[in-house]
């Protein structure tokens, strides 16, 4: 065709169409009938069966000048291809089609395609629904992975039912629906048949049929484990045949794309030359796989650190463009977690990525590899330095980090890193937020709680929490009904390790926090219980502490929120609590307590109070982020 232009096509006719075409070196004009053939053992046979039309010479008949076969990008190739693209990005984010086949395959547009009639294993184990569905379309089971009948369904019932809609593509030339149909179920117990329906696709030239004979059979593997995953489906389509999906962009390279063995020489030189290999070649993932591994291996002194926001420039858009490759993200966050943490090693008082594009493509990885456990530490960890920026914050809550965070520590309830990683998250979100929201945060308590009573004994994961609950507290996000159960994890958390201080402080502002607006809960820490009374372990605490000013000041708080009720003033007289406040009041008068005082009866309201108050209710948590590189003081 390269030595004829097109000047125009005619209306086609059954079996083809007539193109109007100009000889490009003689400009004579001729007509070209173009037909489609299903496939190239089809186009053959026409070839030979046409061939005598070039020896006839009549007056009243057209001259066939010559015949030749041209082979362009397959359409139904191109489809697979972003079939393929589509599952892979439906079982990157743990979704399963469920009811894969070609009806729900919609055409939207010339050479477009998209997925439809997603289903929920609830509406496919319906059976009563499922037996009208069949009686109604005979074809809709024969689709269906062999476990899929049973209602067993997961990633790979989607690899069998992909499979059926490839062979059905290899034998559609030689083989009508029907018997397509009783090929599909037969294999499910008689897998042998698949092979003598490939060696004939083979035999007959179809397109790409030895690409499928070998593909097959470990799609249609009758055992689930056994098949291939997407991934592999894909990489054995178009990267091991001669294929060339434009949908598949991840792991293709391009015609324009430097080879990697001269991408590996540049990165071998200077820092300065790996950031411009990454900057200039940034659509090879493969190159800036290799590019981040090297800035990894490399020591601080040959990076030339600090350099944090230089680098958070570089990276930001690499993991927006390859977002959907794990690796890229894992490097990439392991990368920003060296720099930035060094940089806040040198100087806490280091200034980090003040707008909130870091953290939208960190929030963005992890959606994109929602059961990637390796991945959410290190981005929870960068959340956490980075995220203590109003702006920031506000971005990150209107883009549902709270729902974000929280359906994690639920899910992941059972990885104990990964739960003290959501905590601190949380924790730094709260400390000096300005709640846009408070629907999210609802169910938070709730689950911070479930958190803490499944480790029971984790002094770290009971810091963590108590900071947290703390801080819900102040928020206001903690109701009534569940005050109580909050209080009795904040107590057994005290219990738990009373000498540690951190646990203590927090513990304490927890419970004061919920005294001040629940008399529920404020009597339930007061009240007796197996483990013994709230006043006394508050008393025994600070005796634990006494030599320590923030410690005092915040039991103080604690016993002013107490005595602010009648009864439980009069508990704590009767259980001899005024020693202790007087002995507060002696010890610390100057810089924490002010007007203690013996209770007394009050005449004008006729109840019974402790004159306590304290000058400044504020001071430091240190979070386990923090602790890694040293106390760094926040006021909360």
């Amino acid at each position: 065709m390269e030595k004829y232009q097109v000047l125009d096509q005619l209306n086609p006719g059954a079996l083809g169409v007539n193109l109007v075409v100009e000889d490009s070196k003689t400009k004579e004009k001729l007509v070209i009938k173009q037909v489609e053939c299903i496939d190239e053992h089809q186009a053959n046979e026409a070839l030979e069966e046409l061939m005598p039309l070039l020896k006839l010479q009549h007056a009243h008949i057209s001259v066939y000048r010559e015949l030749f076969i041209i082979w362009v990008n397959e359409w139904l190739l191109s489809v697979l291809g972003q079939v393929m693209d589509a599952l892979e990005y439906l079982h990157h984010l743990d979704i399963i089609h469920r009811n894969l086949k070609p009806s729900n395959i919609a055409l939207v547009g010339p050479g477009h395609c998209r997925l439809q009639d997603l289903s929920s294993h609830t509406l496919m184990s319906d059976r009563a629904k499922w037996n009208i569905r069949a009686e109604e379309d005979p074809f809709h089971k024969s689709w269906m992975a062999p476990e899929a009948l049973n209602f067993s369904f997961s990633q790979k019932s989607d690899i069998w039912s992909l499979g059926c809609i490839i062979l059905d593509m290899v034998c559609c030339s030689f083989m009508d629906a029907t018997d397509a149909m009783q090929l599909r179920k037969a294999i499910r117990k008689l897998p042998d048949r698949l092979s003598g329906v490939l060696r004939t696709a083979e035999q007959r030239n179809v397109p790409a049929a030895s690409t499928f004979s070998a593909l097959l059979p470990s799609m249609l593997q009758v055992q689930p484990g056994q098949r291939m995953a997407i991934q592999d489906v894909i990489q054995a389509t178009f990267e091991n045949s001669g294929f060339r999906s434009p949908n598949i962009t991840l792991t293709m390279q391009r015609p324009q794309d430097v080879p990697m063995f001269v991408a590996s020489m540049l990165l071998e030189n200077s820092t300065a030359s790996v950031v411009e290999v990454m900057k200039n070649l940034a659509g090879q993932p493969e190159v800036q796989l290799s590019a981040l591994e090297k800035l990894l291996q490399m020591s601080d002194t040959q990076r030339g650190l600090p350099w944090p926001m230089e680098l958070v420039e570089l990276v930001i858009p690499i993991m927006k463009q390859h977002e959907r490759l794990l690796d890229i993200q894992l490097r990439a966050c392991a990368l920003l977690q060296s720099v930035l943490g060094q940089a806040l090693a040198r100087d806490p008082a280091v200034e980090m990525p003040g707008d909130s594009s870091l953290a939208l493509a960190l929030l963005r990885a992890v959606r994109a590899h929602p059961g990637a456990e390796p991945l959410l530490g290190p981005v929870y960890s960068l959340l956490t330095m980075i995220c203590g920026d109003e702006s920031a914050s506000k971005e990150l809550q209107a883009a549902g980090v709270f729902e974000h965070v929280l359906e994690h520590l639920d899910s992941f309830s059972h990885n104990r890193d990964i739960c003290v990683n959501c905590l601190t998250l949380l924790w730094t979100l709260l400390v000096d937020a300005v709640i846009i929201n408070k629907a999210p945060l609802a169910e938070a308590s709730t689950l911070v709680a479930r958190v803490l009573a499944a480790y029971p004994r984790d002094v770290e994961m009971a810091e963590a929490s108590c900071a947290v609950l703390w801080l819900l507290s102040v928020h206001g996000c903690v109701e009534e009904e569940q005050s109580v159960q909050v209080v009795a994890l904040l107590l057994r958390s005290v219990r738990l390790c009373p000498e540690r201080v951190l646990l203590v402080i927090n513990a304490c502002r927890g419970l004061a926090s919920l005294a001040a607006v629940s008399e529920l809960a404020a009597f339930q820490m007061v009240l007796p219980g197996e483990a013994g009374s709230g006043l006394a372990l508050i008393a025994g605490t600070y005796q634990v502490h006494r030599d320590d000013p923030e410690v005092a000041e915040n039991i103080c708080m604690l016993l002013a929120q107490l005595a602010a009720y009648k009864e439980i003033a009069w508990e704590m007289m009767s259980g001899g609590m005024e020693p202790l406040v007087l002995e507060m009041k002696g010890r610390f008068a100057s810089s924490l307590v002010s007007g203690a005082a013996p209770a007394s009866v009050g005449p004008a309201r006729g109840h019974v109070g402790l004159s306590l108050s304290c000058n400044h209710p504020k001071g430091r948590v240190i979070t386990p982020f923090q602790k890694a590189w040293g106390p760094l003081a926040s006021e909360a």
